[in-house]
């Protein structure tokens, strides 16, 4: 098979209606928090029984078509030696890789950050391709404030952006291309639709410039809300609004599929919005989800780091996947939250 149809089959796997991706690449600092919130020790040992429980949810893709996933859990096998990757793959789950090595504050640019990874990308997703991943995700981030992000945050970061994607492409997996506009702060929801729009701007006129096929990409942005600090937050109808307006103006219709990130947002509030997004009808891309928190936080609560609680972790887990698909074609009701 050659590499357009290789990109084309993982687009074909990933982008299927009334499904999402589920975000499992927390790095070890980040698991090691959730772990914490939950009382549990980031262990290796720990990460692996809790990762083998969620990607062996039974009927997990009915709702998630593909998982992000950590380096280290693309190595880890499950109880019955089944490699952790393979799990997901027999459930219909496309299994991808977080390839970026983090965010590091950006030279003589204060309050901005920049994603360091570039080097030797190509050589790691050969290894990466070896193990099962057939896409990845490479995340840009931008602080919010009067004077963030700097325009030159805006260019460098889509720079990166675009050749991580590029060099993807090259090597026949997908990427997943994520410029995330944090939440954190009292920005206005007029501040953050403003930054959003200049962000994707520069990111697809990078895009361009290097070559990417846009056909064989999946967008991961944020939702246009105002900081968590402002006084007045939006309702999930001004968030749909707001969203679909900076959208509309900045993404091409060639792209795919558009899969949110939760950002920080709570469970209810991550699917309401998507719900809402998907009520007003008919856009040029596929609307969905791309969770982390949101999908896994009451799963993890679930669980507890008790094997006894596996079932529960994995019922807690299927039910904001179903809740996240009904979402998906604007079906979603609060009152299924009970």
């Amino acid at each position: 098979m050659n590499t357009q149809a290789q990109l084309q089959a993982t687009i074909d796997a990933m982008v299927r209606p009334g499904t999402g991706i589920l975000a499992a690449d927390e790095s070890a600092p980040t698991i090691a928090k959730r772990f914490k919130a939950i009382g549990v020790e980031s262990t290796e040992a720990n990460r692996r029984a809790y990762r083998s429980l969620i990607l062996g949810a039974p009927g997990l893709g009915e709702w998630v078509s593909a998982v992000i996933l950590f380096e280290e859990t693309l190595g880890q096998q499950a109880d019955d030696g089944t490699p952790l990757p393979e799990l997901a793959a027999r459930q219909g789950i496309v299994p991808g890789i977080k390839v970026d090595a983090g965010k590091i504050p950006m030279a003589l640019a204060p309050g901005d950050e920049i994603t360091e990874g570039l080097d030797g990308l190509a050589r790691r997703l050969e290894g990466y391709k070896a193990q099962g991943a057939r896409f990845a995700k490479w995340r840009a981030v931008y602080n919010v404030s009067d004077v963030l992000p700097s325009r030159r945050a805006v260019e460098a970061n889509a720079e990166g952006l675009a050749r991580y994607a590029a060099i993807c492409q090259e090597q026949g997996v997908v990427p997943i291309v994520e410029p995330e506009v944090l939440i954190d702060g009292d920005h206005t929801m007029a501040r953050c639709s403003h930054v959003t729009e200049v962000v994707l701007h520069e990111v697809f006129r990078a895009l361009h410039r290097h070559r990417v096929v846009l056909e064989h990409i999946v967008l991961k942005p944020s939702m246009v809300v105002p900081g968590k600090a402002h006084a007045r937050q939006a309702s999930p109808a001004e968030v749909a609004a707001e969203t679909l307006r900076v959208l509309r103006r900045t993404v091409p219709a060639a792209v795919p599929s558009i899969n949110f990130l939760s950002g920080g947002q709570t469970p209810a509030e991550a699917t309401a919005n998507l719900d809402a997004i998907n009520r007003q009808g008919a856009q040029p891309w596929l609307l969905s989800f791309s969770y982390g928190r949101a999908l896994q936080d009451p799963a993890q609560k679930a669980w507890a780091g008790s094997a006894a609680n596996a079932g529960a972790c994995q019922q807690a887990l299927l039910k904001r996947a179903r809740l996240n698909g009904a979402a998906c074609s604007g079906r979603y009701d609060a009152a299924m939250e009970s």
